[in-house]
């Protein structure tokens, strides 16, 4: 007999069936030769010998004997059946549990998996997720082919190619010495065969190209690759009533506006046009706002897998050194006035604590003002950033902003288990309040200290006359002004590197005494910091904020050349320290080469409880852009935006790629840079190109040879790691674990490429990097690589990413609003208008983007309507001849497909029922203000070339240290509140009138007078925030204000029934007589 393993009885019904006659057995029997022979099976990871005590295989044979029944008789040969049932040991092993097959993971399925010839278990996906046949093909056929477990689509349908969870990686075992499991002893030994049906195979026979390490055929290679990213279907119970919701209020609307057009009001036909005009424009408005809403999806990162790729050691990466790409992070400002530089100052140190390998971070503050002042208190933070960093490190504290995290209203002390984190805590607490007095006074030392330079300067300059022996008059002696630094020398109003790059080995602190940290434990370095303020000269247009990013851009690229650039507002602060790593993770997933940003919502501190104003703004963050998400990405919002450096350069994404152009090429191309130690002959044809269309260059990107040797860097730093087959476009591990010096000539170069004239006769701002002509160049950036085949991608952690501030005063936010308003109307003017867009711009992508710019122009028709509710009022006539069952029946589906839209909306997105009304308001109240404004002057700029002022919004908080919401109470006066305020007031008078007029008549129409009433309230409703801001703080209204608004109210109302009277009688007041 052949030697058997002790678990081969693990396998039910495999005895052979022996006939019943006694001769045939005989037969059988002799015709079978007996011999004695061993099997040698040599052990690997699924095979490891264990030897037996005589008494464990007595065990196993009475084992095999209590679980068998027999069966025979006379002339009949004996048979044993194994039965079914398992002592639970038996369960328990591995070996034996697989024997009939794991169980479907389906919930409510017990059957199971599919498994092949061998009974071993295979899986459709690559997550490992064990379904049976019937559920495999449920899924293919009703659930669009995605996976249950990790909600990502199968790759393939087809059963010979499904994934053996047995023959995987992440299975396969091998014993150390030590008695543990060590995956490396078979995983990479080539040397090794173990024959077929084992974990590996040999190298001898195999391409290399098709292998992995060490001859591993590719297939298992690509098992041990894991998603960064996974995409997260809204709930079919939510999205499928939400798409069929619209469409058929789509139906409804249609049906509606037929009917209003068929049955005009002939006693008010002016009426009745101008509603009717306006509901049309309403209805066309909201289908651009809800198409781009159907396919909302939400997303995921996994944080575990990223650390596993880029920073743990392997083969290519034997130190574990980080492996991830370079970051360059741009914090702009520009008026020290409106932007303190204490909020810059939190926001650096908030960048440079960042959960992010030191060497591979780089924080740019660009000063488009050229102040001294924030010069000198970004000094004062780097200065501190020597504390703050290390104790952020060593405590982990969360948000690393030193003004958020020490004004947070929860216990500092949860979750803290150092026993110094109280000492040091109270120090670092010290230090920053001692920054705070510092930076805060740095505005009156710079004053004293340039006066008295200057009287230094012309006592010089006054003794030098005394000793001329000309007689020149003293008057003429002119003495210049000018801004003394802390040394003595003139503010040149340039830039400077203020923390230099750091080494390229872990630098740990020293133990510390009682009076200091100790950061022993903790990495000290620093991430580079540099200041730069561009130059500026009179006649040139500098093209203000995207000018300034575009300076950036050509400086960074010239000294660290991070592959991936995040922009981040003065304000805007990381407020989770991992933000980076959770862009990062879709940047390097596959297909991650084709992003062109990763966008992150906007979320907002120090607003109101109530939220006024709309200033969260949540609709548009949770809803539009998540909705967008699942098209070809959200629009570009100004802030919080991780973009692909190459990008910028008005490259087209790797899958446009044409294999017969140039990387610098006339015509737009993929962005697809390989490894230049990998491919030596793409090399050469790159150079070759670019020396055929040398001219070319300079007019596309500048003269500067730094500059454009840093684009293929970055170009192939930014790709994928080619861990998988599937990533087309991928980088060799290990290719960014080396240094990134930073030398004299980058940092010389870097100032020749910010100087105001190097964008001259280049496509910089027209082609290349942020693009210029607009106040909201935000949106024109992103849409252009839209435009150009590039998707976006909206990341929503769950704890928030980034926070910043927002104008709470009500002037303040209506000149927000307004700036917003003018780039739409602008972009809607101008041939960055969605309806030229490319081929590549998906159509509701290019839905939303029409929007986009069409959107001011609804107030056009938005302030007639608000008017129609008083007009109505006051003629004594409505929109419609009268309030017919069909008009009723008409507006109730429409509204309330509305509200049911509306809650679906609520339910997946995760907003909230007041956010979504406070929205409602604030869209009535800037459409009837500032967005008409925009018009206005989108107009004059394209009929008569005036061109559009821009106003910085400001960051500083109230002057009331005592109330943080003094702003939202305080009144400033501004020309957007006139039409609001007319509509207002007219609406009120009318419900005055009206009612009145009812009153008073002998055959009183309460249908016309319920009608414009309603309306009237409704119009009322929405301006109940703006009213508010009107009246200020509660108690500080003065109250004749109240008297006078209400006696004007009335005599207006008498004067209005003096004048038109109620038919039939000509005196005023109709039946009703003063005694």
């Amino acid at each position: 007999m052949a030697a058997a393993d002790p678990y081969h009885l693990r396998r039910a019904p495999t005895i052979h069936h022996y006939s019943n006659s006694r001769e045939e057995l005989g037969s059988e029997i002799g015709s079978v030769e007996f011999a004695t022979y061993t099997v040698q099976i040599p052990p690997t990871p699924d095979n490891q010998p264990m030897e037996i005590p005589a008494e464990n295989g007595n065990k196993m044979e009475r084992s095999f004997t209590s679980n068998s029944m027999f069966t025979g008789g006379h002339n009949c040969a004996t048979r044993a059946h194994l039965k079914e049932k398992m002592i639970e040991s038996q369960t328990s092993h591995p070996r034996v549990a697989g024997a009939n097959g794991s169980c479907c993971s389906v919930p409510g399925c017990d059957a199971q998996v599919i498994t092949d010839k061998r009974g071993l278990d295979l899986v459709p996906c690559e997550c490992e997720y064990k379904i049976c046949w019937d559920c495999y093909k449920d899924v293919l056929a009703t659930g669009d082919g995605i996976c249950p477990g990790c909600k990502e689509p199968y790759r393939s349908h087809d059963m010979p190619e499904l994934h053996s969870s047995r023959l995987s990686f992440g299975k396969s075992k091998a014993r150390s010495q030590s008695g543990e499991l060590d995956y490396s002893q078979y995983l990479f030994d080539s040397e090794t065969n173990y024959g077929h049906g084992n974990a590996l195979w040999p190298s001898d026979g195999v391409k290399s190209n098709d292998e992995g390490t060490s001859g591993v055929p590719k297939s298992f290679v690509e098992k041990q690759w894991k998603p960064l990213s996974r995409e997260l279907k809204i709930s079919t119970k939510v999205i499928v009533p939400y798409r069929l919701l619209i469409p058929v209020r789509m139906i409804v609307l249609a049906l509606f506006l037929h009917w209003r057009v068929s049955n005009p009001n002939e006693d008010a036909r002016w009426l009745w046009s101008m509603s009717t005009v306006c509901e049309i424009w309403f209805a066309f408005s909201w289908l651009l706002d809800q198409l781009p809403k159907l396919c909302p999806i939400n997303r995921v990162t996994d944080l575990d897998v990223l650390k596993e790729k880029f920073e743990t050691p392997s083969p290519s990466n034997p130190t574990g050194k980080s492996d991830l790409p370079g970051i360059d992070i741009f914090v702009s400002t520009a008026d020290p006035e409106k932007e303190p530089p204490l909020v810059t100052a939190n926001t650096v140190l908030s960048v440079l604590a960042a959960d992010y390998p030191v060497e591979k971070l780089s924080c740019y503050v660009s000063d488009d003002g050229g102040a001294l002042l924030t010069f000198e208190a970004m000094a004062e933070a780097a200065s501190f950033a020597s504390l703050w960093v290390p104790f952020c490190r060593k405590h982990e504290i969360e948000p690393r902003n030193p003004e958020s995290y020490f004004n947070l209203r929860r216990d500092p002390y949860k979750n803290k288990i150092r026993p110094d984190f109280v000492r040091d805590r109270r120090r670092v607490k010290r230090e920053y309040d001692e920054l705070k007095v510092r930076i805060n006074s740095l505005s009156d030392s710079i004053r004293r200290r340039s006066d008295a330079y200057n009287t230094q300067e012309e006592l010089k300059a006054m003794k030098r006359w005394k000793e001329k022996v000309d007689d020149e008059p003293m008057d003429r002696l002119k003495i210049p002004k000018a801004t003394w630094m802390a040394d003595g020398t003139h503010w040149p109003g340039t830039w400077t590197v203020m923390l230099q790059p750091p080494s390229d080995e872990p630098l740990k602190g020293i133990a510390g005494d009682s009076n200091s940290m100790n950061l022993s434990e903790v990495n000290i370095r620093l991430p580079v910091l540099v200041y730069v303020s561009r130059e500026k000269r009179p006649g040139y247009d500098h093209n203000k904020k995207a000018g300034a990013m575009n300076a950036l851009v050509r400086a960074s690229a010239v000294m660290s050349n991070g592959p991936f650039i995040l922009n981040l507002d003065c304000d805007h602060y990381i407020y989770n320290s991992q933000a980076l790593r959770e862009g990062i993770c879709f940047m390097m997933d596959r297909g991650g080469e084709g992003i062109c940003y990763v966008q992150f919502p906007q979320r907002f501190e120090g607003i109101d409880p109530s939220d006024r104003y709309a200033n969260h703004n949540t609709v548009f963050f949770d809803v539009n852009m998540r909705a967008l998400d699942g098209i070809q990405g959200p629009v570009y919002v100004g802030t919080g935006c991780l973009f692909r450096r190459t990008a910028f350069y008005d490259f087209d994404p790797p899958r446009y790629e044409d294999h017969g152009s140039c990387f610098f090429g006339r015509q737009k191309k993929a962005a697809v840079a390989s490894a230049p130690e990998t491919s030596q002959s793409h090399g050469m044809e790159v150079a070759e190109n670019q020396e055929i269309n040398a001219p070319l260059i300079p007019r596309k990107f500048g003269n500067s040879s730094l500059f454009l040797d840093s684009v293929r860097v970055a170009a192939f730093q930014g790709l994928p790691l080619a861990d998988n087959s599937y990533v087309k476009y991928g980088r060799p591990p290990g290719a960014l674990t080396g240094p990134r010096p930073l030398h004299l000539a980058k940092i010389a170069e870097a100032v020749n490429v910010i100087s105001c004239w190097y964008e001259d006769k280049t496509e910089w701002g027209q082609s290349v990097g942020w693009i210029y002509g607009s106040v909201t160049e935000d949106v024109v950036t992103g849409y252009r690589m839209h435009g150009r085949g590039w998707r976006s991608v909206y990341c929503v952690t769950e704890r928030d990413a980034f926070r910043g501030t927002a104008p709470i005063n009500l002037t303040d936010r209506l000149h927000q609003v307004l700036r917003w308003a003018t780039g739409s109307v602008e972009i809607f003017f101008s041939r960055n208008n969605a309806l030229l867009g490319g081929p590549r711009l998906k159509l509701l992508q290019r839905i939303a983007y029409l929007n986009v710019g069409i959107y001011p122009f609804t107030s056009i028709f938005l302030v007639v309507y608000c008017f129609i509710p008083a007009f109505s009022l006051f003629t004594n006539q409505f929109i419609v001849a009268s309030l017919t069952v069909t008009f009723l029946v008409y507006l109730f589906i429409i509204s309330v497909t509305l509200c049911i839209l509306a809650v679906l909306e609520i339910n997946w997105s995760g907003i909230e029922l007041e956010e979504w009304w406070r929205n409602e308001q604030f869209w009535l109240i800037g459409g009837t203000s500032a967005h008409l404004a925009a018009v206005l002057q989108g107009l004059l700029k394209v009929i008569a070339g005036i061109e559009i002022s821009f106003t910085l919004t400001s960051k500083s908080a109230g002057d009331d240290v005592d109330d943080e919401f003094s702003d939202l109470y305080l009144f400033k006066w501004t020309s957007l509140m006139i039409l609001p305020c007319t509509i207002i007031m007219t609406n009120l008078i009318a419900i005055a009138v009206g009612v009145s007029r009812t009153i008073y008549s002998e055959s009183p129409q309460w249908s016309k007078l319920l009608g414009g009433v309603f309306f009237s309230f409704w119009v009322l409703a929405h301006f109940y925030p703006f009213v508010k801001g009107l009246m200020g703080r509660r108690g500080k209204t003065p109250t004749i204000l109240y008297v006078w608004s209400a006696l004007l109210s009335i005599c207006i109302s008498l004067l209005w029934v003096a004048i038109d009277p109620p038919s039939g009688n000509n005196q005023i007041g109709g039946l009703f007589q003063l005694p």
